[in-house]
């Protein structure tokens, strides 16, 4: 069967739109759906192939017959692609130098030369300053008698964690979460012209912020990443260029954040809407490993991942020709029965948990440590000082699909 033929090929279900509230606020029951429907369903509005299926997400971000990007082998001409308009190249400069944007050799030198920077010792020398910082997070929501856990605690942990990491002053962080917010809209699915303006502007504010920072570290060294990435070279000498470095710390800041407050804020949403689940935590907090990994996959902050078909691939019968864009949901994956055991219900004990919210293959989260050590640290926090923590008013969820997280969650103390 071919893909050319989208009439002889399934395709989404009606109740699959990315830009309907009420699909926005709970997808899951329409990913049930397109699991049920095939393997492969076309979606025209976004010109992509949903893959519904833990199996096959898995295994395609492993294949090498897919890739993030195509122009490592093809132009856009060749690819059949329209090239980006000349007004965003800010954003496309900043973004396709990032190891989430690439693919080897280019992502193989990137990666390489981050991790020696980049190292489980680094993560775990900022444990303790996670940890406090937590706790001093909390300390203010309790003595304020409650306020919004997004604005108060989810939101500043990470961003001070990555900011303190990259060696920002703290004077500077101020435009870290806005710049992020800006840029990561271009990630939804066709965003608009005002969502790509926002993005161009803040692509290039950051760039500027970090050039300047670099230079600073190049003169004056000191135990942060950037004089790490800085000094990172391979065995033959090679170093990561200047646009590779600005890359590197924008991206480390925009998925090392945004993945923690989206999972910070639906996993609470997840835990006050199962009181039952909620208060076994509280009485037995040992569970909060096993809890982190649960919330991740029960409301899953990344929903989609897409992937360009390099080389011609077949999947359940349908030929996806090389130029096709795939769209890989999480979600739907973190849900699919066929792996989970009962996966609509949220087991905060739950053992045998391979979901896949950092990714997987080459692209799998190198900053998901750094997250799960954020997100126990908060947890805990909130269990320890904030025992009766409850829902103040029903939280507002933010519009976006394949970000999904919540804008506000008021709490009492």
């Amino acid at each position: 069967m071919s893909a050319t033929d989208a009439t002889a090929v399934p395709a989404a279900p009606d109740g699959f739109d990315p830009w309907d509230p009420a699909f926005v606020a709970d997808p899951y029951p329409v990913f049930a759906e397109l699991r049920r429907r095939g393997r492969v369903l076309y979606y025209a509005p976004s010109d992509q192939w949903l893959v519904p299926h833990h199996a096959d997400v898995s295994a395609l971000l492993r294949d090498r017959r897919l890739g993030r990007s195509y122009r490592h082998r093809f132009s856009d001409a060749e690819f059949g692609r329209t090239p980006p308009p000349a007004e965003h190249e800010p954003f496309h400069t900043l973004n396709d130098h990032g190891m989430l944007d690439l693919e080897p050799p280019d992502h193989t030198r990137i990666r390489r030369l981050v991790s020696k920077a980049f190292t489980p010792r680094t993560v775990e020398r900022l444990a303790p300053y996670v940890r406090a910082l937590a706790g001093e997070l909390v300390d203010g929501l309790v003595a304020a008698g409650g306020g919004d856990l997004l604005r108060e605690v989810a939101e500043p942990l990470p961003v001070a964690v990555i900011a303190e990491m990259l060696g920002i002053p703290e004077r500077d962080r101020a435009p870290l979460r806005p710049w992020s917010a800006d840029i990561c809209g271009m990630y939804e699915l066709n965003p608009s012209e005002e969502t790509a303006a926002r993005a161009v502007r803040a692509s290039v504010e950051f760039s500027e912020y970090l050039r300047g920072l670099i230079a600073a570290r190049r003169k004056e060294p000191g135990e942060d990443l950037v004089s790490g990435l800085i000094a990172a070279h391979d065995e033959d000498g090679e170093r990561l260029t200047e646009q590779e470095m600005i890359s590197t710390c924008v991206l480390l800041l925009n998925a090392g954040h945004e993945a923690t407050v989206n999972a910070t804020g639906n996993g609470w949403w997840a835990l006050f809407e199962n009181p039952g689940q909620l208060a076994a935590l509280r009485a037995d907090h040992a569970l909060v490993p096993t809890a982190v990994e649960e919330l991740l996959r029960y409301d899953t902050p990344l929903q989609l991942f897409e992937r360009w078909v390099l080389d011609e691939i077949e999947i359940d019968g349908v030929v996806l020709p090389r130029g096709a864009e795939v769209a890989m949901l999480f979600g739907s994956a973190n849900h699919d029965p066929a792996v989970f055991a009962d996966p609509g219900q949220l087991d905060l004990a739950r053992r045998d948990n391979p979901h896949i919210s950092f990714s997987a293959g080459i692209h799998y989260c190198i900053g998901a440590p750094l997250a799960r050590i954020e997100l126990a640290a908060s947890l805990r926090a909130l269990l320890e000082k904030a025992p009766a923590l409850r829902p103040a008013a029903e939280p507002e969820r933010r519009p976006n699909f394949v970000m999904r997280g919540l804008a506000t969650l008021p709490v009492e103390v």
